[in-house]
């Protein structure tokens, strides 16, 4: 069926298996959330909860929390899709017109590209007066810093230009008419607003709640700056996106939403946001943003409110991101022919860890390639990129250790970037927006001999461990290459021994992680590492020492990751909600 509105979408899925209907009635702080995030987890289908305690409307979330659900939003396998897009591309430069009869599929998805204006929107059947009080606005976790709207699809257009984004930032609800405006470094409506206030010109925004699933890609997708997500939602969904002019805002909105919010940003008022529990698994700190005032509020006759929760992985924004850069992801090779694939992993959070498949043409050009794209648009924000050769399969965590393992020689293979943008949520470096990052270059060196070849390690590593360091409560080896050790703190202390003891050999790095981690678990140790460390000053060689201005390190490296006085709180939900939601569960479920 042809999907044009996120209610389209929601008949789709349940026609599939993939949308339950929650009759039950629910609250929407914080046991929605619980309820999502168990789902996510038990793997069950779309929620719609129909009866949110307080609310006009019903509820959608984890509309696209699975494989399945991308592939129904699409019409195909978003890989098979970013294949397409780059073969096309790549046949097409320079433009021949038999390359776009040889490709019918892309040629009509860039056919619809193009938006177009409807003078018979559905999303302004109804015009009210503002009153967010009225929407079933979840409270995610408890520390947050109220009730926040977290799918907002911000337009706005450059004053200069009048160029359009449409980015996804939270927004705190303050009351029935404000909320706060979350813009983060390098996103697209923050650099409107700065161009606004820097012009001193009226900053009009629109914000729309509950679009189809390809509207809702297109803006969560990080594409280069100034291309239109508008225009790219055309492409995913193959059919133009309809726009209309607002009824109290001069600039366009989509003509399908369930909701659009109206209204303008104050160019001089900042207010406290926050706190919010983040992607990283942590809460962001509360800090000063600009406010959005609402002018009006438009919507479909009997709309939907869309809402997602973020936190430590799983969750829904994994397979959003996944699936954006499965589709956009071959595109680098445009610009960057050396790179097969990369790939940025969502148990880091997308930004904390980005391997990249290098076929390198000359001596170190990985490097020059992981250095290229820490510049580039939001993977400027990526803060550990590690570089493979080209058989080497990004997404595979194992295939990568074992590259690390085989290839990486810190001597010559390591850097290390200080004090450089980093992403707002990032609060390892105690600075908002400022931290470090690093590169491990894990490509084949041909041109010397690997003086660091695998050893395995030790026959009794508990015992040795335990000689080390008894404070040591866990431990575990993956793919022979990272020793993750778990301490309830003393974290650099307990690292810097085991990195420097001449009695552990095998693993090439040593991660020291806190007891919330759960070790076992893959998905959790590439979380725990990831989120938990500067690299500036959490990362440790058996020997470091200067040449110059230029250090050298050699033999192990070892990282602190453990969490630390200082950084925001890891989330967790409270036991009254988990036991109030333990005994609703089996009810939730009833037809």
């Amino acid at each position: 069926m042809r999907i044009y509105s996120l209610q389209d979408f929601i008949v789709c899925l349940e026609k599939n298996g993939e949308l339950i209907r929650i009759k039950t009635e629910v609250d929407a702080n914080l046991e929605a959330a619980e309820i999502s995030i168990r789902a996510i987890q038990e793997g069950k289908p779309a929620l719609l909860f129909e009866n949110v305690r307080g609310a006009r409307f019903p509820l959608a979330m984890n509309i696209l929390a699975s494989d399945k659900r991308i592939e129904l939003a699409l019409g195909k396998h978003p890989d098979q899709l970013g294949e397409e897009l780059i073969t096309f591309m790549e046949e097409a430069m320079p433009p021949k017109p038999k390359v776009f009869f040889k490709h019918p599929g892309i040629t009509r998805r860039l056919i619809c590209t193009l938006p177009k204006r409807t003078c018979r929107p559905t999303s302004q059947e109804v015009v009210s007066r503002p009153n967010l009080d009225e929407l079933p606005v979840i409270t995610c976790w408890p520390e947050d810093g109220g009730r926040f709207i977290t799918l907002p699809q911000v337009f706005t257009y450059d004053p200069q230009t009048g160029k359009r984004n449409v980015g996804m930032y939270r927004m705190q609800v303050f009351d029935g008419q404000t909320t706060g405006m979350h813009w983060q470094i390098q996103k697209g409506g923050g650099f409107h607003y700065y161009q606004a206030k820097k012009l001193g010109k009226e900053f009009q925004i629109a914000v729309a709640l509950g679009t189809d699933p390809a509207l809702l890609l297109a803006t969560v997708a990080a594409l280069p700056e100034g291309m239109d997500e508008v225009m790219f939602s055309g492409f995913l969904r193959g059919r133009r996106t309809r726009m209309t002019k607002g009824k109290t805002v001069s600039i366009l909105v989509p003509g399908d939403a369930e909701f659009i919010l109206e209204g303008t940003v104050h160019l001089t008022e900042l207010r406290r946001e926050g706190p919010f529990g983040d992607h990283f698994g942590h809460y962001s700190n509360a800090s000063e943003f600009p406010v959005f005032h609402i002018s009006a509020i438009t919507h479909r006759k009997n709309p939907v409110y869309p809402a997602t929760v973020v936190g430590r992985p799983p969750m829904e924004d994994k397979f959003l991101g996944n699936a954006t850069q499965q589709v956009l992801g071959p595109l680098i090779r445009l610009i960057h022919p050396e790179i097969s694939a990369m790939w940025a992993y969502y148990e880091a959070g997308f930004h904390n860890l980005l391997v990249v498949s290098v076929e390198e043409r000359y001596r170190k050009e990985a490097m020059k390639t992981a250095l290229s794209i820490m510049g580039e648009g939001q993977l400027s924000l990526t803060k550990c990129v590690v570089t493979v050769s080209e058989d080497v399969n990004p997404r595979d965590f194992n295939a990568v250790l074992r590259a690390i393992r085989e290839h990486f020689d810190p001597a010559y293979d390591f850097i290390m970037i200080p004090k450089v943008p980093l992403d707002t949520l990032d609060f390892t470096s105690y600075k908002m927006n400022l931290g470090s990052k690093m590169i491990i270059d894990a490509t084949r060196d041909d041109s010397r001999t690997n003086s660091s070849e695998y050893k395995p390690a030790s026959h009794d590593l508990e015992r040795l461990l335990k000689t080390i360091d008894p404070r040591i409560i866990k431990w575990r080896v993956l793919g022979e290459t990272l020793l993750v050790v778990t301490v309830s703190d003393h974290g650099r202390e307990i690292v810097t021994k085991l990195t420097k003891s001449p009695e552990l050999i095998g693993p090439k790095i040593i991660a020291a992680v806190s007891p919330d981690v759960d070790i076992q678990s893959q998905e959790q140790v590439i979380w725990g590492i990831f989120t938990r460390f500067d690299a500036e000053r959490d990362i440790v060689f058996a020997e470091e020492k200067l040449v110059g201005i230029s250090p050298v390190f050699r033999g192990k490296m070892g990282i602190d990751a453990t969490w630390k006085s200082g950084y925001p709180a890891p989330l967790t939900m409270p036991e009254e909600i988990i036991d109030r939601v333990n005994k609703r569960w089996d009810s939730y479920w009833k037809a």
